[in-house]
């Protein structure tokens, strides 16, 4: 039999399930317990909430490489290659190790259907398992409780923050979606959760079970001034941790916090200079992920990010604000329709002084007449184009020395820019990382 590549693989599981997304774990425990798997790693943190999932993973797995262990990270959606969303110690998974663990899943399910992320997770966990990994750190994919990453356990339950967002699946309350989000903890094991006001329903999930909830401004919380910050928190006893006078990072601020308090839970070893290290280390692809390209002769910056819901744009404004630039602000946008076109705009018209809009190459994307008429209502200058690399080549045109351009809405949005950077450079136009 021939062989399958992993973009046939790819091409395979996305016509596997009658629905994209299908909540509930049973079929993924039965196929689990067909793979005879127990334990990913063992030490296991699960990572949930509405923004910024992909960089407190990134800090926690960071901190603990750190530490000399071997760790793997479960993420998604991953933005070039199938690749990133598996990780052993930095380093994406090949493809040939993702073929072998995507037919070891095939062969167990028989006839239980998967959908395309179950048919990932199961994979992921296979390969973990056979890597004997002292730690993994999983993100989940949607809400938390009926998701497949919540087949495992977790020693340590981070939640980052608690916002509307996936409605249909979540509710439309942040009631509803805490208690979605809650679904991660486990019996006497600590959670911590980095929103300062956490749902009622999130306490009551949490006291239900006995699990210690650690929560920001109560148990951890950082304070920021102009050239430091500072960090505070409690470790698996009770004891205060603290860490002073440490340097800016590009990544928020807060999901590093967060991810400080996740690994003193997890970790009786506590040496602030490799801390620090890590942290400082610390890249997230697309996210507040800064590159340089030359066009014409100019070189010009360009920030990518995946943000697309009102919280993540704040915190994308803001970082614009502080960080004050000779020239205009491009911005390169694309949204999907079940997102809050209003609150994302609103949250950026005031750093962004001309728009380039496009559809994504998705069903799931709002037009660019939309995009167009909800900023012309604001009275932005925007300009339609029919596609995200046609976007970004006219505002890169447009350009003079200075200016700094502005991906954002979504990761179909980063991706292509991604993938026209990726063409740029290689066609002798020099895009250079962050």
């Amino acid at each position: 039999m021939t062989q399958r590549s992993l973009e046939d693989w790819l091409g395979y599981l996305e016509q596997l399930h009658p629905v994209a997304i299908d909540m509930g774990l049973e079929r993924c425990r039965e196929v689990a317990a067909r793979l005879g798997l127990t334990r990913p790693a063992r030490q296991v943190v699960t990572v949930t909430g509405t923004n910024g999932k992909g960089s407190t993973c990134a800090f926690i797995a960071r901190m603990l490489v750190g530490q000399g262990k071997t760790v793997g990270v479960y993420s998604s959606p991953h933005l070039l290659r199938y690749n990133e969303r598996v990780r052993f110690n930095q380093v994406d998974a090949t493809d040939e190790a993702l073929c072998e663990a995507f037919e070891a899943v095939e062969q167990a399910r028989g006839s239980v259907s998967l959908t395309y992320f179950e048919m990932g997770t199961l994979a992921a966990f296979w390969l973990f398992e056979r890597e004997a990994l002292d730690a993994v750190v999983l993100e989940v994919g949607l809400g938390g409780r009926l998701d497949a990453v919540n087949i495992v356990d977790a020693d340590v339950a981070v939640v980052t923050n608690i916002g509307l967002d996936h409605a249909e699946w979540l509710g439309t309350t942040r009631e509803s979606v805490a208690f979605e989000k809650a679904g991660i903890f486990r019996a006497a094991k600590p959670a911590v959760c980095g929103d300062a006001d956490p749902p009622e329903s999130m306490l009551e999930s949490a006291a239900r079970s006995a699990v210690p909830l650690i929560v920001r401004g109560r148990d951890f919380d950082l304070r920021r001034e102009a050239t430091c910050w500072h960090w505070r928190g409690i470790d698996a006893q009770g004891a205060v941790r603290e860490l002073l006078d440490l340097p800016m990072l590009t990544l928020p601020l807060d999901n590093a916090a967060l991810a400080l308090q996740a690994f003193a839970l997890l970790e009786s070893s506590w040496q602030p200079e490799r801390l620090v290290e890590a942290l400082q280390s610390t890249r997230v692809t697309g996210r507040l992920d800064r590159r340089t390209v030359y066009c014409r002769g100019v070189e010009l910056s360009v920030m990518l990010d995946v943000g697309h819901n009102p919280h993540a744009a704040v915190y994308l404004a803001e970082q614009l604000h502080r960080e004050s630039k000779p020239g205009r602000r491009l911005a390169v946008f694309g949204l999907l329709a079940d997102k809050d076109l209003s609150g994302v705009i609103d949250a950026l018209a005031t750093v962004l002084d001309a728009w380039a809009v496009a559809p994504l190459p998705t069903h799931r994307s709002r037009s660019a007449d939309e995009l167009r008429s909800a900023l012309m209502e604001r009275g932005e200058a925007v300009t339609i184009y029919t596609g995200i690399s046609e976007a970004l080549q006219r505002q890169c045109d447009e350009a003079r020395e200075g200016d700094e351009i502005v991906v954002f809405g979504s990761f179909y949005c980063v991706a292509e820019a991604l993938a026209w950077l990726d063409r740029h450079a290689s066609g002798g136009g020099h895009a250079l990382g962050g």
